[in-house]
């Protein structure tokens, strides 16, 4: 686990959007669903309608009930009716805002959150290796369900100003001198919420970064709990996670404090606005400028206006949360690509060719891998790839796949440009096995078909039959059906390999990529995967970076890599002939592998003399 982050981290592909440019986009994820929006709108206008009329309807039954002695009783009657009457509409109503509200916020969330997961499905390789997952994971959960629940506001904020409209409109008709006044007030309100836009986009923006620290702390911890526990870590990594977890803690609280201050300084604001109307409404009615009664009705009234009059102003400001959320996840979705297409051309089925001309390759901005690299691949060859760590060899396989882009010369596949093909098409015809095969959680069979999902139980039996007349399905406790665990991890490694190698026999691809694990493995098991790779590399092109002795042996050619450059090629016995780089490499790494070398060590051990 790595070190307690001393400050939060901004990615690489992190840009600020202005708050024109963020509501026009979400905006584009509300459209679709502008129907229910229309009804939720609706809902409220009544909501905004009922909540005006129930102060004017009581105003109203009260002056009534001031300038008449008859029917009283039948007057309050009907009074208490009404009220309860639009209060338990008012009620059903709000139910129903709320459900159709929970359900339009759950569809844009949802749709927002499938955009995201699908541009980091599309994104280059480079991406995962240069941003950690717990931080993608982040913006993709986190960040969506706080864009969820903020936009919950725009709704609520429908209400509000549909109440603030009616209520100016009443007001209007009591008393326009007073309302002027209210009127001239509203432009101040409006600049204290502004005034807490930018900082609450700023500690926004931190609450989120240090959530994403959390579940990086989280997802480091849980997937590196077998070395921590090896090393008897648990401790640490637990005080590691209290560390960041307090960071978490002290920015929210620092965003609790700025979005606390907001209300009560608008409540501030409305009290000392109230009682300037409060005077000045008082000195109308000393000097016989309206009455008492009209005052009291008015500032009535005012106190039911300043409510949705706050929540107006301070919207701007909570909606930074929206904001901020939205504009991680558009620059994630943003990001732009290393790998660029020149055209998509399809591919309908590959021969196998691969044509390395002149090609220099750099990850980002560090040292030169490949320069002016030359290498012809025939269709249908078996080449293996040896050399020392750093030589090269797992950068051609990452260009041959498309995972990475070159920075000078062409490489060409069946003789097109690798830059005009599909990428989609291109890589279906690829079989791609890494050094630790990794397996999705599910079955062994699930594992099996997963690159072709509409094979049948029999099917995928009959492919894993072919390895070793299927002896190796009789180690697993279940067979077919035996759960392979969170990555794999309830198979040993060499039965992991078989899985992905009997998984490579079901895609059938036409150019095969193998690095080979360097993890050593039982006789019985390295008979079968020998067996899989035998059936795999037959009669397609195949790229082997190769740490077994019988692998390198079997393959058509053997290249030696040395600082990204060929410096030897040929069959096994043609280089340790020449006895040079690859006959060092032999020594070093496959003559322990050897029959002969077996033999000649058994034999030692069997002359030693045996001591009295």
């Amino acid at each position: 686990m790595g070190m307690i982050r001393a400050s939060l981290t901004t990615e690489t592909y992190d840009r600020e959007y202005s708050n024109q440019a963020l509501v026009r986009r979400i905006g584009v994820y509300f459209r679709p669903w502008w129907r229910r929006l229309l009804a939720i709108t609706g809902v409220v206008t009544l909501l905004a309608i009922i909540d005006a009329l129930v102060p004017i309807l009581i105003a109203r039954g009260v002056g009534l009930l001031a300038n008449t002695t008859q029917d009283t009783d039948r007057i309050i009657l009907l009074l208490v009716i009404a009220v309860i009457s639009m209060r338990i509409f008012y009620w059903g109503a709000n139910w129903a805002r709320r459900v159709w509200t929970a359900m339009f916020i759950g569809d844009i969330t949802l749709t927002m959150r499938k955009a995201a997961f699908n541009a980091v499905m599309n994104h280059d390789m480079s991406f995962f290796d240069q941003h950690q997952s717990g931080r993608i994971v982040s913006r993709i959960t986190s960040d969506t369900d706080e864009f969820g629940r903020a936009a919950v506001l725009v709704t609520d904020i429908v209400t509000q100003l549909l109440t603030v409209i009616i209520l100016l409109l009443y007001l209007l008709q009591i008393n326009w001198r007073l309302t002027l006044l209210l009127i001239a007030l509203a432009p101040v309100a409006f600049m204290i919420g502004k005034s807490f836009q930018n900082i609450a986009r700023r500690i926004t923006r931190h609450s989120q970064q240090a959530m994403a620290e959390v579940n990086v702390s989280i997802q480091e911890a849980v997937t590196g709990i077998g070395v921590a526990k090896n090393f008897r870590r648990e401790q640490g990594i637990y005080d590691e996670f209290l560390a960041v977890n307090q960071q978490n803690y002290a920015t929210n609280v620092k965003r609790g404090f700025v979005l606390a201050m907001l209300f009560p300084t608008l409540n501030f604001f409305s009290g000392a606005g109230t009682a300037l109307i409060l005077y000045y409404g008082g000195l109308s009615t000393y000097q016989a400028i309206i009455t008492a009664g009209v005052w009291l009705l008015y500032m009535n009234s005012v106190d039911r206006f300043w409510f949705p009059m706050t929540n107006l102003s301070a919207f701007w400001s909570q909606f930074q949360s929206a904001l901020s959320a939205t504009e991680r996840i558009f620059a994630l979705m943003d990001a732009e690509p290393v790998v660029i297409q020149q055209a998509n051309e399809p591919v309908q089925k590959l021969q196998g060719d691969i044509h390395f001309a002149h090609v220099d390759f750099r990850y980002g901005e560090k040292e030169q891998v490949l320069q002016d690299f030359n290498l012809h691949i025939r269709a249908g060859e078996s080449v293996a790839l040896v050399g020392h760590t750093g030589a090269g060899k797992s950068s051609i396989a990452k260009l041959v796949t498309r995972f990475y882009e070159f920075q000078r010369g062409s490489l060409l596949i069946d003789n097109r440009d690798i830059r005009t093909l599909d990428l989609r098409s291109y890589r279906r015809h690829l079989g791609i096995v890494s050094q630790m095969p990794f397996l999705f959680a599910g079955t062994v069979a699930d594992n099996i078909r997963y690159a072709v999902p509409t094979l049948s139980d029999a099917q995928v039996e009959q492919i894993a039959s072919q390895i070793g007349q299927g002896d190796w399905l009789e180690t697993l406790p279940n067979g077919l059906q035996t759960d392979v665990g969170e990555r794999g991890g309830r198979l040993s490694l060499g039965q992991r390999q078989l899985v992905v190698l009997a998984r490579m026999l079901a895609q059938d691809p036409g150019i095969f990529i193998l690095d080979e694990a360097t993890a050593s493995i039982d006789p019985f098991t390295e008979s079968q995967i020998q067996a899989a790779l035998g059936l795999i590399l037959q009669n397609r092109t195949s790229i082997v970076i190769a740490h077994r002795l019988s692998t390198v042996k079997a393959a058509d050619r053997i290249l030696v890599l040395q600082r990204g450059r060929i410096i030897e090629e040929g069959s096994h016995d043609q280089l340790i002939a020449k006895s040079g780089h690859y006959a060092e490499l032999y020594n070093t790494y496959f003559r322990h592998q050897s029959l002969e070398y077996i033999n000649a060590r058994n034999s030692k051990v069997l002359l030693a003399p045996v001591e009295p």
